[in-house]
């Protein structure tokens, strides 16, 4: 499965990837290693923490700047949004997130990466009618990758732990 992910294939269909898997299971990391490969072979990319991603078009809405920044997003060939259901959305953050995935949709693709397993996601929206449309979306084209395991950083610690006692 990875080896035909790394290859960009997906990007070129315009597939999405959800990852999800416990804290510190290595999503993120994932996730930009497959930008990464894409970017190699000549796509654009972008990483968004989502809780900020969305905390900055809720300022661009302010500015006047908004249908900009959803182009913007819009034009790159991959689209990170980490983090996602960490917290409820509220109304206005839904709406955004409708835009981002409407405007993506069959034209580019996204990785969504979250704690919560997709079976939750539809909640963690919390609007029926948003939550289909947001999850038809994104995952009727998606390659889903369920991560397993310790937190990565868990081994990191006790490394530097025993690297100061030597």
């Amino acid at each position: 499965v990875m080896s035909g992910l790394l290859s960009s294939g997906w990007v070129n269909k315009q597939q999405n990837i959800l990852i999800t898997g416990p804290c510190g299971s290595g999503k993120t990391y994932l996730a930009c290693a497959l930008a990464h490969s894409a970017i190699l072979k000549g796509h654009s990319a972008k990483y968004y923490r989502l809780s900020r991603l969305l905390l900055e078009l809720n300022q661009q809405k302010a500015d006047g700047s908004y249908s900009k920044a959803l182009k913007h997003i819009a034009k790159y060939d991959v689209l990170i949004l980490d983090d996602w259901g960490l917290e409820p959305l509220k109304a206005a953050q839904r709406n955004d997130l409708m835009e981002i995935m409407d405007d993506r949709h069959q034209h580019a693709s996204t990785i969504m990466v979250s704690q919560l397993p997709t079976e939750e996601w539809y909640q963690a929206i919390g609007d029926n009618t948003l939550a289909d449309a947001i999850l038809d979306r994104l995952m009727h084209n998606a390659h889903r990758l369920k991560l397993k395991g310790e937190s990565m950083r868990k081994d990191k610690s006790e490394l530097t732990e025993n690297e100061h006692l030597s």
